[in-house]
């Protein structure tokens, strides 16, 4: 699977105010989120590596109780087993790929 067309993938609302486009590599995943302001996500984490990516709109994230405000271009890198958080400042989109696939 060389290609995938993401805008052909099921969108899932995974939490309330974030829409989700999923799929897997032998050993990645990644989703393509838009996300509506005022959204969030608990704190939590696992065992897989995170890395979000800001495409458009500004989201709130705070890994291990380090808070940034983070906006296009910037990437937020989780490692393994350390707890995050994320809050939708503004309307937009990210890419977060896991590793190993969740």
């Amino acid at each position: 699977m060389p290609f995938v067309d993401t805008s052909k993938l099921e969108v899932i609302e995974r939490k309330p105010g974030w829409f989700g486009r999923y799929y897997t590599s032998p050993n990645m995943t990644v989703a393509n989120y838009e996300f509506r302001a005022g959204s969030s996500v608990h704190e939590h984490f696992h065992p897989q590596e995170e890395v979000w990516q800001v495409i458009e709109g500004v989201l709130e994230i705070t890994v291990d109780g380090v808070k940034q405000q983070a906006g296009p271009g910037v990437a937020a890198v989780i490692p393994p087993n350390v707890p995050h958080s994320l809050t939708a400042m503004t309307d937009g989109k990210a890419i977060v790929v896991d590793h190993p696939r969740r």
